[in-house]
């Protein structure tokens, strides 16, 4: 039996509508539904990769190519000066909901140190 795609493998996939502010071949970054922050974007590998925890040394050029988009999109968006994080969550005491790897971008207001 095949395993079921995640949400985020749909919406790399086109079968769910999302707003996409970027696409490539590694990638897909789009508006988080559920936004924490007045700019909430997440940047999601299109290989299936659970978690960080389980990324494969093959996966390097990927976990780059994530933080770089991320980079990118901030400085396309306007907010790169002004400042943003990057947020991964791993595992459920992480704060993960969906288990397809991702990098949120917050930003649009100041961000309290620490999170949680």
């Amino acid at each position: 039996m095949e395993d079921e795609k995640t949400l985020f493998q749909k919406i790399c996939d086109k079968e769910i509508p999302a707003e996409i502010l970027h696409e490539d071949d590694l990638c897909v970054c789009f508006k988080d539904i559920s936004p924490q922050a007045p700019v909430h974007y997440l940047v999601v590998p299109r290989k299936p990769i659970v978690r960080v925890a389980e990324a494969s040394p093959e996966d390097r050029n990927v976990l780059g190519h994530l933080l770089l988009t991320a980079a990118q999109v901030a400085r396309q968006q306007g907010f790169d000066e002004s400042g943003f994080r990057l947020v991964i969550n791993n595992g459920p005491d992480g704060g993960e909901a969906v288990p397809h790897l991702h990098v949120h971008i917050l930003a649009g207001r100041p961000l309290e140190w620490p999170p949680g």
